[in-house]
């Protein structure tokens, strides 16, 4: 199958290529409006009791959500002086006839001690909008924001809308910073691993057109269903990465091929039966790893799934079509505009090239070098390997076990504000309620009783009184037998005191006769918790599941897919032990520029878990695909194991580089769950590298021996009739596979 396809694109190149720029016209113009089709927010299950609660509370008692917390400060005057109090009566006044405002509630007509700082020099406002859709609100707030100024009082802006408006903005900085910081260091890096200008501009070819083509696709989708924004930083970030992975191997197997002396319709042919099988392999298990985010109730996570789906699928059809394509036009002009390196030349000034042994691409096959004498560091990494397995499985064990071990003390919470930077207006304005006025908290709990009489209401009231951690409780708004509680508490709206205070109040007895419903913000993490957690298991089973039937039919082994995931989980493990002694911890806190909260927001290791499970399952395609070529030619267990690390060594080092610096740029972002995601995701790629793909899986593939490849008959006769194998002669034994 895989000759027949390397045959096919080349026949059609032409009409590839072509079919390729249109692609590329398509999402430079129709899927770059993608950004004016996402929805900001979609962190909320909709069928938990937080959002019906919210619903029920719009349908029987009318909005009563605010939506902004308007911060008046003066350093000079209190409240109650004319030049205080004119200025922001005034621009209250105005705000109450903006045709996007439902409501203004101020201290100037409550006399609420809530809402004046102990100090008597700030007071604040909170605002509902007429509209409730999330962007219509964002849409709103921008519209309305200049109206919010008192002059010469200073004027900032809280509250939840305003938070998630300034959240979306700075991510999209986040991404436009990330991109100009990774794609220069990208392009240099490109140049000195192929050490040619042509071959270097491949990746970033696939890597636009896997972009590109992810904005085209979920544009397409967001027709059919609601869309995060956030789809857009994976779809940059998987999209760039995998496409590089999949270019870096494509055309070093391809130079490899043509260094051998083959022609270039041959080098296609033979290049497509093995890196196009792995490639195609890798693409389909990123997929289905990033398919299981779309169990989860959430759009946010949804978005995530279907925006990374759509980028590796793209790199994925893109390397496989266009990419063979362009090699097959270019031929060996491949390694034209060659670029030497110093350190790369030979005391008489000439560099070995591009088709060297040593290099990317080199000419090894696996009758060559690749063998057990082979050459190199990666050769000599590999027999030492060989010579001792059981001590360099328990040394790297050992280590990952020290990395993972903070992992296990992972506390999950909410995000707030203090994701944020620290100079972000909404963040200041939380910090400064909270610590500044009375009750402090910008998050209450809101507990709806629809079918009680007021007494019960009052009754119920002084029950929740009653329960620990509970500050307040003030009656808010109440029709017929519908009554509004807003609890407050000490501490943040995602803080451990927040959370028990909603779960008690859940555990309350319900008055007789009435129906009892609980939500507000600190509600809305608990349910988000309670719903990851609940499904976290079912993602589990579908990205093990999926790895294990795509791998058995690219090998035919039984024991590798298992021994894949295992390896996958201890890497992903030695990530999350990093995140956790950082971010959770605190550790590096100054250094990194972030505030720590003692807790991890849950949904960003779920969404770490789909990435890096797919990542590490790709450097183990890429590696055993090259060991089963050499089993295949040999049938030696330790001879292959060392010809795939020494051939495949160089190129996954390299690509886990690239990857690193694709990464590195969301790493420095402002907002601390794009940062966090973006250190979760360099560590686990440097560990997956060198300590896992490099030592451990080969130690054990040592250890295994011929148990590497066993697989029950019944299961035997699976893969001989539907495997995914590759085509191509043998180069030692030239016979067929």
């Amino acid at each position: 199958m895989f000759t027949w396809w390397g045959g096919a694109v080349v026949r059609l190149r032409w009409a590839v290529l072509a079919a390729g720029l249109v692609l590329v016209a398509v999402g430079a113009t129709w899927g770059a409006g993608v950004f004016g089709s996402l929805t900001g927010g979609g962190f909320e299950d909709p069928g938990s009791e937080s959002v019906r609660t919210h619903e029920r509370i719009d349908a029987e008692l009318g909005n009563q959500s605010v939506d902004l917390l308007v911060l008046y400060s003066s350093p000079d005057s209190t409240v109650e002086q004319p030049a205080f109090r004119d200025p922001v009566t005034a621009a209250l006044d105005r705000l109450r006839q903006h045709p996007e405002v439902a409501s203004v509630t101020s201290w100037y007509e409550t006399r609420a001690p809530a809402l004046v700082s102990t100090d008597r020099h700030a007071t604040y406002a909170a605002v509902r909008l007429r509209a409730t859709d999330p962007d219509e609100q964002a849409e709103a707030y921008r519209e309305l924001r200049p109206a919010l100024d008192a002059p010469g009082v200073r004027t900032e802006t809280g509250g939840t809308v305003a938070f998630l408006d300034e959240a979306n903005e700075q991510s999209k900085e986040d991404i436009t910073r990330a991109e100009m910081l990774s794609l220069p260091i990208l392009l240099v890096l490109l140049i000195l691993i192929f050490r040619g200008l042509v071959a270097a501009a491949t990746p970033l070819l696939v890597g636009g057109l896997a972009i590109l083509g992810g904005f085209v696709a979920v544009r397409l989708i967001g027709t059919f269903t609601e869309v995060s924004v956030f789809a857009i930083n994976i779809i940059t970030l998987i999209g760039l990465g995998m496409a590089v992975d999949y270019a870096l191997f494509i055309v070093s197997r391809f130079r490899e091929e043509l260094a051998a002396g083959r022609s270039g319709t041959e080098a296609i042919r033979r290049t497509m039966s093995t890196a196009g099988r792995t490639v195609l392999v890798s693409g389909l298990t990123i997929a289905t790893a990033l398919a299981s985010l779309l169990i989860f109730p959430q759009s946010f996570l949804r978005s995530m799934g279907l925006g990374g789906i759509a980028a590796v699928l793209v790199a994925m059809l893109a390397a496989l079509t266009v990419l063979p394509a362009l090699l097959a036009v270019l031929g060996t002009r491949i390694n034209a505009l060659a670029v030497r390196p110093p350190w790369r030349r030979r005391k008489g000034g000439t560099d070995p090239g591009p088709d060297a042994t040593t290099g990317i691409g080199g000419s090894a096959g696996i009758g060559g070098s690749a063998g057990i004498g082979g050459s190199g560091a990666w050769a000599r990494l590999a027999r030492s390997v060989m010579r001792r397995p059981v001590l360099y499985l328990l040394g790297v064990l050992a280590v990952l076990a020290v990395l993972a071990a903070p992992s296990l003390r992972m506390e999950a919470g909410g995000f707030d504000e203090r994701v944020l930077p620290a100079d972000a207006v909404p963040r200041v304005v939380a910090e400064r309620i909270a610590a500044d006025f009375p009750g402090g908290s910008v998050g209450p709990v809101e507990v709806l009783l629809s079918g009680a009489p007021a007494a019960d209401a009052q009754r119920f009231a002084d029950t929740i009184r009653q329960l620990p951690g509970v500050t307040g409780v003030q009656p808010t708004a109440n029709r017929g037998d519908s009554t509004l509680l807003l609890v407050t508490y000490p501490g943040e709206p995602t803080g451990p005191v927040a959370e028990r205070v909603v779960r008690q109040i859940r555990d309350l007895p319900t008055p007789a006769g009435a129906e009892v419903l609980v939500g507000g913000r600190p509600a809305f993490d608990v349910d988000m918790l309670d719903s990851l957690t609940a499904r976290l298991p079912l993602m589990a089973l579908i990205m093990a599941s999926a790895t294990l039937v795509l791998l058995f039919l690219a090998f035919g082994s039984v024991l590798l897919p298992i021994k894949a995931v295992l390896m996958n989980l201890v890497s992903i493990g030695a990530s999350f032990g990093v995140v956790v002694w950082i971010f959770q911890d605190g550790h590096l806190a100054e250094w990194l520029d972030f505030t720590p909260t003692g807790f991890i927001e849950p949904s960003n290791p779920i969404l770490m878990l789909a990435v890096l499970f797919g990542l590490a399952t790709d450097y183990e395609v890429f590696l055993l695909s090259r060991v089963r070529e050499a089993w295949d030619a040999t049938g030696d267990n330790t001879a292959s194991v060392t010809a795939g690390l020494q051939h495949t060594g160089r190129i996954i080092t390299a690509a886990a580089l690239l990857l690193i610096v694709v990464v590195a740029g969301f790493a420095t972002g402002g907002v601390v769950f794009v940062k966090l995601i973006g250190i979760g995701m360099i560590v686990a790629i440097v560990v997956d590298a060198t300590l896992v793909r490099a030592l451990l899986v080969p130690a054990t593939m040592r250890l295994l021996g011929r148990w590497n490849w066993w697989a029950p008959g019944p299961l035997a006769k699976v893969y001989r009739r539907y495997g995914i194998r590759e085509s191509a002669p043998d180069v030692a034994g030239g016979r067929e596979r």
